[in-house]
């Protein structure tokens, strides 16, 4: 689990595909995961067809350099309603003024807790 504020992108797909390429740089030096999971079913076509996206091809090629390091890499669809806690975590993430960076197998005290449904 982890999360980042990033400075704007250009759009929201801009701002997944970084965030996948920063999820997958950070477990090759922090877990041994092979797979990951988004709530964007357009950044898992642009991983599996980058030749049809030709405006992402430079932040694509990134990923399929770091993903040579996951023999087992996969990713997966993972709707919103059984996001929440991640969505919850990005939402905060970027009300933060300053620049936030997190990696951990729980949340810290400083983050706050996402409402109990």
């Amino acid at each position: 689990m982890g999360t980042r504020n990033f400075t704007r992108c250009e759009s929201a797909l801009h701002s997944e595909v970084e965030a996948l390429r920063w999820a997958m740089e950070n477990m090759l030096q922090h877990s041994p995961c092979q797979s990951f999971g988004t709530g964007c079913k357009e950044l898992i076509a642009m991983i599996k067809e980058p030749q049809e996206w030709p405006s992402f091809t430079k932040k694509l090629e990134k990923i399929e350099t770091v993903q040579i390091c996951f023999p087992d890499f996969k990713i997966t669809h993972v709707p919103r309603v059984r996001n929440q806690y991640s969505d919850f975590l990005a939402k905060t993430a970027r009300t933060f003024r300053r620049e936030l960076l997190f990696i951990g197998c729980s949340i810290p005290v400083w983050l706050p807790r996402p409402p109990q449904a």
